[in-house]
């Protein structure tokens, strides 16, 4: 696997430094590096951060940005973000009324986190994604990764901040989202490291594997490639059986490229969904296809689904604008 980088150690700041000159609505913090931050002030409204390793762009930083996140602490490739970058990511999103941290259900970032928010004054709150179902049993939701679906999280939550909502107000529509939503992904390639020899995992050249992560940890099965209808099939199975015990009929959903899988073989996929969706009496309320939630040159896809509310539509389809996702 060949790679366009420099040194590998300067890997993530030259990154952020590319990411920051060519998208002027976001400014690097001149106090910690690994902080980008939305230039527009959020003075007299709840702010929200997330933070999180690099090697997942647009996830995390990517989604930083007007009705979207506020603030973002950034790791190192696949690590989480240090307690002075969470910290910092939370001063400058106070503007006052309080600062909402979202993020993914993983240790060291839950950690880091939480030690922020003991060492700053500003109030906070925290809500987790946990949409993997493939990371945890069903009633056992607390323990699973937060992968492809937070991103309907932070639009959610973006959206609620931004129409003056209180502190409170905002956490709980962010846990509204991540509770309706549901994820699964399936590799067909591993990825590699900057600096590192080797590939995070093997997969042979006719195999697949079920409900990997996004940080190569190996899935929950190993099987034999697949067709495009019959790999959506599966990961579709998966998430009905998951089905939130909601009444509404209308579901978000995301077709997740994890970077190196062609887009036109994600409408390939989409194409099998919406048909599979449609005989499942289920209504598409929203619909995104593309690579939103990556892993560095991993080839593969993740299907999130989001079983919407009338407010929860609405919030999805408000205005926001970041350098991978605008809704005019």
């Amino acid at each position: 696997m060949k790679k366009l980088i420099n040194n590998p150690s300067h890997y993530v700041d030259e990154m952020l430094d590319g990411l920051c000159a060519a998208y002027p609505m976001l400014v690097g913090d001149p106090v910690n590096a690994r902080v980008v931050r939305h230039r527009m002030p959020i003075s007299g409204r709840v702010g929200v951060v997330t933070g999180g390793g690099s090697g997942h762009l647009p996830l995390f930083v990517g989604y930083t940005g007007r009705g979207l996140v506020d603030a973002c602490a950034v790791g190192d490739v696949f690590e989480g973000p240090t307690v002075d970058s969470c910290q910092r990511a939370i001063e400058v999103s106070d503007g006052g009324r309080g600062v909402l941290c979202l993020f993914g259900n993983y240790g060291g970032d839950r950690m880091n986190f939480e030690s922020a928010r003991e060492l700053s004054a500003a109030e906070t709150e925290t809500v987790l994604g946990t949409d993997d179902v493939a990371s945890g049993a069903s009633d056992e939701i607390h323990l699973r990764r937060g992968v492809a679906g937070i991103v309907f999280a932070y639009k959610a939550a973006g959206a609620k901040a931004l129409s003056g909502a209180s502190l409170a107000e905002v956490a709980e529509t962010a846990r509204n989202a991540v509770a309706r939503t549901r994820s699964v992904g399936v590799a067909l390639s591993a990825c590699r490291l900057p600096g590192n020899a080797s590939a995070s995992f093997s997969i042979g050249e006719n195999e697949m594997e079920f409900g990997i992560g996004i940080h190569g940890e190996p899935g929950i099965q190993r099987m034999p490639l697949a067709s495009a209808d019959a790999v959506a099939d599966l990961m579709l199975d998966r998430l009905l059986v998951e089905r939130p015990a909601v009444p509404e009929n209308r579901v978000a959903v995301l077709v997740n490229g994890l970077v190196a899988t062609p887009l036109e073989e994600l409408f390939i996929l989409y194409r099998r969904i919406s048909t599979r969706l449609k005989s499942a009496d289920l209504d598409v309320a929203f619909s995104m296809v593309g690579n939103y939630v990556t892993s560095m040159e991993m080839a593969g896809v993740s299907l999130s689904l989001a079983f919407v509310d009338d407010t929860l539509e609405a919030l999805l389809a408000a205005p926001a604008n970041c350098p991978f996702w605008c809704v005019a």
